[in-house]
């Protein structure tokens, strides 16, 4: 990453400093989506607040690359999955107050298992298959804080009520097939 400052003139006319510190790529995010209707989490340690975190699978992808690659890469890496079907469903900037971070999310559905192949600094992440409405919970009730993911989780559940779900991933996230089990 990359951290540059800048002189600028405050709104009320002072002069000040501001840092914005710029990635080298973009941040991805996958909400993989199982036919029964649930999700997976990742868990692993994170160095800069010292603490664990479940969040859905996410990482970074190069700027030259399409990050539908990334997002690819990473649910594979993450968990071992690979998806038949991928579509977009949010764009973000990450703490624009401090970064020029960008984000591209994407659902992923027809999951299939295969291999992980974890970095090294994910030697420690456990991958967790909970209900989409459990994982939403968590994110609602703060157990999980990772914004990226609670921002994936709501908007997916946005479409869901406002029914602008992929088919597929509208049957398996309906709320009559909940009642049902």
């Amino acid at each position: 990453m990359e951290v540059a400052e800048y002189d600028v003139l405050r709104p009320d006319g002072s002069p000040g400093l501001y840092g914005v510190m710029s990635p080298r790529g973009y941040a991805i995010g996958i909400l993989p989506v199982f036919e029964d209707g649930t999700t997976l989490l990742v868990g692993q340690h994170r160095f800069p607040l010292d603490a664990h975190s479940w969040e859905l699978p996410e990482g970074g992808g190069a700027k030259d690359l399409d990050p539908l690659e990334s997002a690819k890469r990473e649910l594979a890496e993450e968990t071992g999955y690979t998806a038949r079907h991928w579509q977009e469903f949010l764009q973000m900037d990450l703490s624009n107050s401090i970064t020029d971070e960008q984000s591209f999310s994407f659902l992923a559905w027809g999951l299939r298992k295969g291999e992980r192949a974890l970095e090294a600094a994910e030697a420690d992440m456990t991958v967790r298959r909970l209900p989409f409405d459990e994982a939403l919970d968590l994110a609602m009730s703060e157990q999980i804080r990772d914004a990226f993911t609670v921002a994936m989780l709501a908007k997916a559940d946005y479409m869901r009520r406002k029914g602008l779900l992929p088919e597929a991933i509208a049957a398996a996230l309906s709320p009559t097939r909940e009642r049902a089990k």
